[in-house]
This record gives structure tokens, C-alpha cells and sequence, in this order.
């Protein structure tokens, strides 16, 4: 039975093997990411802090966009689906970023929280077909290929980078603050 904190967390196993350890602390980084978003209304979520253009609602598109390339684009070499598909990446390297300010709260929250269901379902995929030590089925532009651990591991380090800045931006909306 997993445990959940008073933020409604999963707390990680403290004794367990490898992949549930790995698992553990991604779910628990996602879990920060919703408890920082949860219950701001569109103007929460495109709040920014001094110059930065930065928002919660564009955490959660550029997450879900991150999501999607590292477990469907890059482990599982599928081709990106909408809204990813019609981007111009040329033009706005960012669109991610950009764009949620037209989304809103609950198809931010909704868009989010499906990429990361997939996200669940390809690495379980993955971990059945290789485990950890699974290579990606695309490689980087100069041919090295990452396991399958390298790219959790990289999103454990990409949600804990972003959750920091949740926490400043959600402190600016309404003082709250923790973690």
C-alpha cells in the first residue's frame, strides 16, 4: 500500500529494489507538481514572477510535453502527437510555454495529467520488454542512445528543477508555501 503524505503524495519505498525506487520519486516529484497547481484558477496559473515569463500553467504544458518526447518520442520512437505535431519548433522554441496562457485551468490540469497516464503506461511497456536497461528506440543526433533509467532519472531532475520554481510562483499567487 502506498503512503501518502498530507499533501497527498506518494512517499517513495525506503527499502525498495531499483525501479520502485526510481518510479517512486517521479510519482512523488508529479505529486509536488499538482499540489503547487491545485486549485488556482486561470489567473493563478498564469501568474509570473519579476521578469520572468515563466507560469504554473506553463510548467504543467512544457511537463507534458516533456513527458511525451522522452517516453513516447524518444523510448518508444512514436511519432509526437497533437498539439506537438503542428508545432512550429523553428518559429517558437517555446510554444509550450507560450501557448498555455490560451488553456485553460482544467485543460491544463487534464492535458497533464493524461500525458503523464501514458507516460505510465509506455514505461511499464518498456520495463516488461527490457527493463532499466531498456535503449531508447531513438537516438540523440550524434548516435548515443539512452537506457531507459538515464531517461527517468533525467525526469526526476527535470520535475524537482521545475518544482522549484512552483514554489516560488505559487507562494507569489496566494503566500502558500512548503517544500
Amino acid at each position: 500500500m502506498t503512503e501518502l503524505d498530507e499533501h497527498g503524495r506518494p512517499e517513495p519505498p525506503l527499502a525498495g529494489d531499483e525501479t520502485a525506487t526510481l518510479l517512486g520519486f517521479l510519482d512523488y516529484q508529479r505529486a509536488t507538481l499538482a499540489w503547487k497547481c491545485e486549485g488556482l484558477d486561470a489567473s493563478g496559473l498564469k501568474a509570473t514572477v519579476g521578469v520572468s515569463p515563466m507560469t504554473l500553467g506553463g510548467i504543467l504544458k512544457h511537463l507534458a510535453y516533456v513527458e511525451d518526447h522522452w517516453f513516447s518520442r524518444r523510448l518508444h520512437d512514436h511519432d509526437f502527437q497533437p498539439p506537438w505535431d503542428t508545432v512550429d519548433w523553428e518559429a517558437d522554441p517555446d510554444w509550450d510555454w507560450h501557448s498555455a496562457v490560451e488553456d485553460s485551468p482544467d485543460q491544463l490540469r487534464a492535458f497533464w495529467q493524461d500525458t503523464v497516464a501514458r507516460s505510465r503506461a509506455l514505461v511499464a511497456q518498456a520495463l516488461t520488454e527490457g527493463g532499466l536497461e531498456q535503449p531508447a528506440k531513438r537516438a540523440w543526433p550524434d548516435g548515443r542512445v539512452p537506457s531507459l533509467r538515464w531517461i527517468v532519472v533525467h525526469m526526476i531532475e527535470e520535475y524537482a528543477r521545475h518544482n522549484g520554481h512552483a514554489d516560488l510562483l505559487r507562494e507569489s499567487v496566494d503566500g502558500q508555501t512548503g517544500e
